[in-house]
């Protein structure tokens, strides 16, 4: 298949690899970057995956973090419609669930294209869940300890007070993107959507995921994984091996049902 070849600061890589019959573009939590999928490149049969780099992260690092999400969704829909090429699907956790969940309506206002699968995880639809907490405002000290409590950050990242001083003001920015959302009513998507959530993730409500299901008019799957609210780390495998099943009608891979 035949696919356009177009280099974007929003993509890791930067331009699409040959071969795959699908893209899809990852979209990470609070404080993560492009770094949070390098493992995942090859592991999918027929699927280039490109991890979506946003502004203060990476190889982004000098520039100023976004807290306006309508902004960011524009300027991530532009970038994707510009590379896409043929099929694409979207994964986002947590904060990228959002984004990602946000980006796919954004094509289809502006440009009438979908993903042909979208992959949310650690994340409650969003006409259901309730009110972010406020972390963005807190004080640092108070912020850490919500860190801690999160366990998506490693103890000596925490205990570095050196290295949180860069990273804090990137977590505030996220915090700040992510509190300040309104959803707005709009037709379901038409493309699937698997919703992800991990077995002890006191974050995510198992109804609240389910509520993902009005989001579309196509299939919709649940599937809980053993783990808390970072398990996209610690069972990466069992992540990968359901979206390799999800995404196998649009490549030329067929694997077992996890």
């Amino acid at each position: 298949m035949s696919r356009v070849v177009r280099r974007s600061p929003w993509l890791i890589p930067p331009e699409a690899g040959p071969g795959a019959r699908v893209q899809l573009f990852c979209f990470p939590y609070a404080g993560g970057g492009g770094w949070v999928f390098r493992t995942w490149r090859g592991e999918v049969p027929g699927v280039d995956v490109r991890a979506v780099e946003l502004p203060g992260r990476g190889t982004r690092a000098r520039e100023t973090p976004l807290t306006n999400l309508p902004a960011l969704v524009e300027q991530v829909a532009e970038a994707i419609q510009a590379c896409a090429g043929g099929p694409f699907a979207f994964f986002g956790h947590s904060m990228g669930a959002l984004i990602a969940f946000e980006v796919a309506r954004a094509l289809r206002r502006e440009g009438g294209i979908e993903p042909v699968h979208l992959f949310v995880s650690g994340r409650e639809a969003p006409h259901v869940a309730g009110a972010d907490p406020s972390f963005h405002a807190l004080p640092d000290d108070e912020l850490l300890q919500v860190l801690r409590d999160l366990k998506g950050t490693p103890d000596e990242v925490l205990e570095n007070a050196d290295l949180m001083q860069m990273l804090l003001p990137l977590l505030r920015a996220d915090f700040a993107l992510v509190e300040s959302y309104r959803y707005s009513v709009e037709a379901p998507l038409r493309c699937a959507i698997t919703a992800y959530g991990g077995t002890v993730d006191a974050t995510v409500r198992i109804e609240r995921l389910e509520a993902w299901r009005d989001q579309t008019t196509a299939p919709f799957t649940v599937r809980m994984i053993e783990g808390d609210h970072f398990f996209l780390h610690d069972a990466a495998s069992s992540l990968l091996r359901g979206i390799a099943h999800d995404l196998a009608p649009s490549t030329s891979a067929f694997p077992s049902a996890p």
